[in-house]
């Protein structure tokens, strides 16, 4: 008997509870108790991967929601938290090409225990370990070699960005990189806000792996912007592994995410004029319209330069990517509207996914209602957004 379980293995501590900064800037109330409470109680997500986990700082602020009984050991990996929420630990690291492309990627490991030794080896090769997302002075292929020996998952992130990213400006394919088997020790590919799996397909290097869709939170509202639906039969980190790996029939069976075109880096943007490409994804070197070349590339432009297929060839395992516009982006939906919204129907999963048509009407009006169902369904009308900007619903 298998469960669906909705899952987001991207969330960034942004202080510990004793008032230290982990990645900075970020919300003063993203600390472990606040991630805990906002995924369980307003998002109502069932897995949450904590990728800051490898800051000793983080680890403190774990052990004692352990040993307060708060977070419970599962003995196939992981924690569970109000016998609800399965809590994984990862550490988001970046790492260096030879070309200077730098690039990050996730690291999970199934306890606190593992994730310390994890941490204390690699404080020998990053500066500062306390604080996210720091440089480990070494290319992916060292970093896999490392992390694979402690009974790790490892995922590269948010891989089409094109800031720190493996496609984005590390490289044009993994295989230029990594070998055959360093290739097989990743566990996932994390497609990143500006991509899906229609992008992603055209790929084919990236046929076998599974994609995730993940949040990149930096805030506790940002939380499940992106997230995934899980097959399961029971919360753990080994039920995690076997999914991602599509063993013993566990796999992920949808991907939401943002539509690309709401992402902040999906078109090519020149930051002089603010022009950006449009939709057929037409590689530029400079500013058509000012012939500047402060240009940051969008996620189907690079694509487009890299791909093997001018259409997805999607395999037969892959799920079905859903595009999910969160709350937050719906024209009229503001604090004192959401706060109407979670009164009735409790979490932000049941506003997105099962409340009715009608009973949105009784909260929010027709209008806002309709706004939500058309963001259910896909079919909300998109400016694309570029250069650091997000896209916006068109009214």
């Amino acid at each position: 008997m298998f469960n669906q379980y909705f899952t987001d293995l991207h969330i960034h501590v942004g202080m510990s509870q004793n008032g230290k900064w982990v990645k900075i800037p970020t919300s003063r109330r993203l600390t472990v108790c606040g991630i805990l409470d906002e995924a369980v109680e307003r998002k109502g997500m069932d897995i949450i991967g904590i990728i800051d986990a490898m800051s000793p700082l983080v680890l403190s602020d774990l052990k004692l929601l352990v040993d307060q009984g708060l977070l419970v050991p599962v003995s196939n990996g992981g924690y569970l938290y109000r016998d609800h929420l399965l809590v994984v630990l990862g550490a988001e690291i970046e790492t260096k090409e030879a070309n200077g492309g730098l690039a990050h990627t996730l690291v999970f490991v199934p306890d606190i225990e593992t994730m310390a030794v994890f941490s204390n080896y690699m404080s020998q090769f990053i500066r500062n370990i306390t604080l996210s997302s720091q440089n480990a002075h070494m290319p992916l292929k060292r970093l896999i070699q490392i992390a694979s020996d402690f009974d790790s998952l490892i995922i590269p992130a948010h891989v089409f960005t094109p800031h720190k990213s493996l496609y984005g400006v590390c490289c044009k394919s993994m295989a230029h990189i990594l070998s055959d088997q360093d290739m097989t020790k990743l566990a996932a590919i994390e497609l990143g806000l500006s991509a899906d799996s229609s992008l992603a397909d055209r790929i084919d290097e990236l046929t076998d792996f599974t994609f995730l869709s993940n949040s990149d939170a930096h805030s506790l509202d940002k939380i499940a912007r992106e997230y995934n639906v899980f097959s399961m039969e029971t919360l753990s980190f080994q039920e995690i592994a076997k999914a991602l790996s599509r063993k013993d029939n566990r796999q992920v069976i949808t991907n939401y995410g943002l539509d690309p075109r709401l992402g902040k880096y999906h078109r090519t943007f020149c930051h002089q004029c603010g022009f950006t490409t449009g939709a057929e994804g037409i590689i530029v070197s400079s500013c058509p319209q000012c012939n500047s070349n402060t240009l940051t590339k969008g996620v189907l432009e690079r694509i487009t330069e890299i791909a093997d297929y001018p259409e997805p060839h999607h395999p037969l395992h892959r799920p079905q990517y859903c595009y999910q516009i969160p709350l937050e982006f719906i024209p009229g939906i503001g604090k004192k509207v959401m706060a109407k919204l979670l009164a009735e129907f409790k979490t932000e999963m049941n506003i997105i996914h099962y409340a009715t048509y009608e009973a949105l009407t009784n909260i929010t009006g027709s209008k806002i209602a309709e706004y939500i169902m058309q963001a259910r369904v896909g079919n909300a009308a998109i400016n694309a957004g570029g250069g650091g900007i997000y896209g916006r619903i068109k009214m």
